[in-house]
């Protein structure tokens, strides 16, 4: 099984990983440390090579063409989660270390985003079935980060809930005021904005799978009347507004448009204005997007580290009014949204087939042990132009909050 064996001797430091060969031979790695204890077997000599060149990418293209299998009733998040432990043994192996400084060399290239090309990235991913979605997300088909108030014991659709009103607790609007969404999803925010506080929405979105189904939304929530959805790349968009709203779209930005993003945004702004801006990002240093994520399910998008973030607001003159870090909540999101997909996978293998299928719980295993033992986080960041457009204590977001919390659910 060499050079992949030389490769795991070295990887597997915690638990163990027992590899039966394509002859049938056994090879068990690790049990130095206590952990995880997962059986794969390889059905593909090709593998030997190809695990060991890059193990991320083909690791997971081999779950998804069934030349890797798990034995002894495993899923491939009990895989994953033993790759998960153990990964600053693979990042620290000599190859790895090359392949990374190789894809860092790469990554403006990766990351490239022009009008267009940005379009295509996006409905890469959300032009997908959204009878798909539907199987796994929450009731307003929310896809981002919820916020959990009791983490053991709230739904999913409850902390979704959780996140719009934390979210809108710091945007201070009433009604008549004008929001621009950049990137409105199916327009959960957009609806409960209007819905909530009587503001005028303008959201805009480059996919229009999701623009459609944002319109039937807001229609059956009575708000069409106050959100508009426009099918249109963030950077066409104009005029201003008292707020711009971004959640989950930084991160389709890519790292050579970060200031093209915040300069968009600033011009957008009135003078009075802000912006709150939810992203994913990383508690580490610059890196890249692993293979398998840049490949098959975000091309184009990267998780930006805060030092990337707040060079990007200096460098266009904004100001940082608050800032908060959600550390694992996005964990719990996507943990649930693991369960769902996984009671409802014999509906999604309908609507497109296995390997789609194999694919998709690759996708959500991986994301969820990223944000728990990764460097993976989420951050909120409330930007201006002015120093005092955002009150200088954070009561206010606090006591809105708790009033809203208060009200029953619509």
């Amino acid at each position: 099984m060499y050079p992949l064996s030389t490769l795991l001797r070295r990887f597997i430091r915690q638990g163990t990983l027992r590899v039966r060969d394509v002859d049938g031979k056994v090879h068990v790695f690790g049990e130095r440390l206590p952990g995880p204890d997962v059986t794969i077997s390889l059905r593909d000599r090709k593998l030997y090579a190809k695990l060991f060149i890059n193990p991320e990418l083909y690791a997971a293209e081999a779950y998804m063409d069934g030349t890797l299998t798990l034995e002894d009733g495993a899923a491939i998040h009990d895989f994953l989660f033993l790759f998960s432990v153990n990964r600053a043994g693979l990042y620290s192996y000599g190859s790895q270390k090359l392949m990374r400084r190789v894809w860092r060399g790469l990554r403006r290239w990766h990351q490239a985003n022009p009008i267009g090309l940005a379009a295509a990235h996006a409905r890469h991913h959300y032009d997908i079935s959204t009878e798909l979605y539907r199987l796994f997300l929450d009731d307003q088909m929310q896809y981002s980060c919820a916020y959990f108030r009791d983490t053991e014991h709230e739904t999913l659709e409850q902390a979704q809930r959780n996140k719009l009103i934390h979210a809108t607790s710091k945007l201070q609007l009433n009604p008549g005021m004008t929001v621009a969404e950049i990137g409105s999803g199916w327009g959960g925010f957009a609806i409960h904005l209007a819905r909530e506080t009587g503001a005028h929405v303008t959201a805009v979105n480059v996919s229009p799978e999701q623009i459609k189904a944002a319109r039937i939304h807001a229609e059956a929530a009575g708000v069409s009347d106050r959100v508009v959805f426009r099918e249109l790349d963030y950077r066409q968009l104009t005029g201003q507004f008292d707020r711009v709203v971004s959640v989950g779209m930084m991160e389709h930005v890519g790292i050579g448009h970060f200031d093209e993003y915040f300069l968009k945004i600033r011009e957008l702004l009135t003078p009075d204005g802000y912006a709150f801006i939810h992203c994913i990002g990383r508690m580490s240093q610059p890196g890249t997007t692993g293979p398998f994520i840049r490949k098959y399910i975000f091309p184009g998008a990267y998780v930006p580290a805060l030092s990337e973030t707040f060079a990007a607001t200096e460098r266009c003159g904004l100001w940082c009014d608050d800032m908060e870090v959600l550390r694992l909540h996005y964990r719990y999101t996507v943990k649930h949204w693991r369960e769902r997909f996984a009671k409802n996978r014999a509906r999604a293998a309908a609507i497109y087939d296995e390997r789609f299928c194999r694919m998709w719980e690759f996708y959500l295993a991986a994301v969820e042990l990223e944000f728990l033992h990764g460097s993976h986080m989420v951050f909120q960041l409330l930007l201006s132009t002015k120093r005092d457009a955002v009150p200088i204590r954070r009561d206010f977001m606090l006591d809105g909050e708790r009033a809203a919390w208060a009200l029953p659910a619509n």
